[in-house]
Formats: C-alpha cells, sequence, structure tokens
C-alpha cells in the first residue's frame, strides 16, 4: 500500500497514540487532533520529532479547522470521544456533545469534501446490560440497556448513534465507513485516571494502596493488547471488503476482575489489600454494570484472520514496567 496522509482525532490519546506510531512506521503521513480532555503530550512525545507528524491542540467540533484537515487527508480514523466510565458520569453534557455532535460535523465534512473514508471507533458499550446470561457478543446482537436517569448509559446510546450517522452516510451518500467495537484495550501509556481498571489496580499495587475492586468482583471482562488492536483496526482499514461493515475488536478469553487483582498483586510483589467498594460509592447511585463483556470474533477472523497474540500476563508485565519507569 502506497503511503496515505492520515487524520487521527483523539490522537494524543491512549489508543490514539500508539495508532499515530504504528501507521508513522508505515511511512504515512499523520496529522492528529485533541483537545487533552483525557489525553496527553506525553502520549506523543516520542512523536513530535518526526517530519511526518502534524498535531494540533483542538477540537473537533472546530468546523473551520477540521475542513481543512479532511480536505488534506486521505483516510481519517476518527477516535475523538469522551472515555472511561468515571469521565462520562462526571462530564455528562460534554461527553454527549462531543460524542454526537462531534461525529456529525466529521461525517459531513468526510462527504462533503471528496467522500474521504472514515474508521469510526466504537465500543463495547453498546451491547448494553446482559440481561439474558449472554457471555460473548456478535455484532448483529440486541441492546439492553438501563433507565436514562444512570448516567452510564448515555455513552452507549452517543457512541450507537455515532453508528447510526456513520451507517446512514454509506448508505444514502456512500461515504466509505468502517465501524470497529473496541472492547478493553490495554497496554503501556493507558491511565487509569477514568475509570480504566488494569492501570488502576497496577497504580494501587505498585503505591501499596488498597486494590479497590468494584462490586463483588466475579464479572469478567476480556482485554487485548493495544498493539493487536491498532494492528487489527489498520488491517480492516485497508480491507476492501470492510466498507459499511462492523466488527467487534477484542479477545475472546475473559478474567474476572477477582483473579485480575490477585494476579497483579502478585505479579508486582505487593502488600496491598484487595478492597471491595459498592459501585454507588464508587460512581453514582443506581450505577449498572456488565457481568460479561466479551466478543465474538468470528466475524474478524474471517476478514482479517485475527487471533491476539499478546496474552494477559505478556499485558500486564508490559504496563508494570511502564508504570516503573
Amino acid at each position: 500500500m502506497r503511503p496515505k496522509r492520515v487524520l487521527i482525532t483523539g490522537g494524543a490519546g491512549f489508543v490514539g497514540s500508539h495508532l499515530a506510531q504504528a501507521l508513522l512506521e508505515k511511512e504515512n503521513k499523520v496529522v492528529i487532533i485533541d483537545n487533552l480532555s483525557t489525553g496527553s503530550m506525553d502520549n506523543i512525545k516520542q512523536l513530535k520529532n518526526n517530519k511526518r507528524f502534524l498535531y494540533h491542540i483542538d477540537t473537533i467540533m472546530n468546523k473551520r479547522l477540521m475542513k481543512r484537515l479532511i480536505e488534506n487527508s486521505d483516510i481519517i480514523y476518527h477516535l475523538a470521544a469522551a472515555v472511561g466510565v468515571k469521565f462520562v458520569i462526571d462530564n455528562p453534557l460534554e461527553s454527549i456533545q462531543i460524542n454526537v455532535r462531534g461525529t456529525e460535523i466529521l461525517l459531513e465534512l468526510a462527504n462533503d469534501v471528496g467522500k474521504k473514508k472514515v474508521i469510526l471507533a466504537s465500543t463495547s458499550e453498546i451491547y448494553g446490560k446482559n440481561m439474558d446470561g449472554k457471555t460473548s457478543f456478535k455484532e448483529e446482537d440486541d441492546r439492553v440497556l438501563g433507565s436514562t436517569s444512570i448516567s452510564r448509559w448515555s455513552y452507549s446510546c452517543t457512541k450507537a448513534l455515532d453508528e447510526f450517522l456513520a451507517l446512514a452516510y454509506f448508505r444514502e451518500k456512500k461515504l466509505p465507513v468502517v465501524i470497529v467495537r473496541l472492547f478493553n484495550t490495554c497496554g503501556p501509556r493507558q491511565t487509569g485516571e477514568y475509570g480504566m481498571v488494569i492501570p488502576r489496580f497496577i497504580k494501587q499495587a505498585l503505591l501499596g494502596q488498597p486494590i479497590t475492586v468494584y462490586g463483588d468482583g466475579t464479572q469478567t471482562r476480556s482485554f487485548t493488547y493495544v498493539g493487536d488492536v491498532v494492528k487489527a483496526v489498520i488491517a480492516l482499514a485497508e480491507h476492501p471488503k470492510s466498507v459499511g461493515e462492523i466488527f467487534n475488536v477484542g479477545n475472546s478469553r475473559s478474567i474476572s476482575i477477582n483473579e485480575l487483582a490477585q494476579r497483579i498483586k502478585k505479579m508486582t510483589e505487593s502488600s496491598s489489600k484487595i478492597v471491595y467498594v459498592p459501585y454507588e460509592k464508587a460512581y453514582e447511585k443506581g450505577f449498572e454494570d456488565m457481568k460479561y463483556r466479551q466478543p465474538n470474533t468470528s466475524k474478524i477472523r474471517e476478514f482479517i484472520n485475527f487471533k491476539p497474540t499478546v496474552d494477559i500476563d505478556e499485558m500486564l508485565e508490559s504496563i508494570i514496567k511502564d508504570f516503573e519507569r
């Protein structure tokens, strides 16, 4: 594939910065935009001396700037969004506006200035609650959500609306879009500040603080190394038949939060105690969580033969080393 001019929204974020690095290694010209609400300049410091890299600290709501950036791009990876359960609950209005209006602006401009290809990053939160006891989810599965009075469900709704918008542009305007639903992604540079469980546990363990498990810890999650996720997203962007499709990107193997806490305590040789915190104390009154969140990955395997290469212990080891630097 010839080098491309790539725009990454949210490019100073955890996944965005790893994606930018991978695309630069493929000789692409990479431009990012990020308002640093959850991203960080530290995430891109290793990229700033690359002559094919350019960054803008601004919001995707800046329509004039976005039009110029999109005009000068061949492909757009749209990662900019409110992320993390804690951030969404603490900033509900900003989260809704960024996720919905920001995506609307991007898709409108991508269509108007030459039907630029858009890779839309969505989320496993789309699936909502596991009311029927499902332990894994296919892309076409129904969604079950809680009451609108529970803030955390607004994130699922906004990302679903992003998907509806993208698919509407594809079906009505022939805009080339690919939707990737990212499940729990982890690796170096991820922060636990916004509710991400692995970096939060590791930081607590290394500092000798209580490792705080929300709920009873029996809930299970599947974790995928960020390098594997980035490779999958790029491969899907380059696949000729992925346009107009939705893909789960994640690991089909899961682990309970209790076991995760125990592994991190052992690997860090920590003296921390594992303590349990009710959801309502950790987040908000009436907070609801998913018992299981595991992807069915048959579709992405069919398209790009995707198989995670880094197991949970290797992931944890790399993140621990990153924290210890």
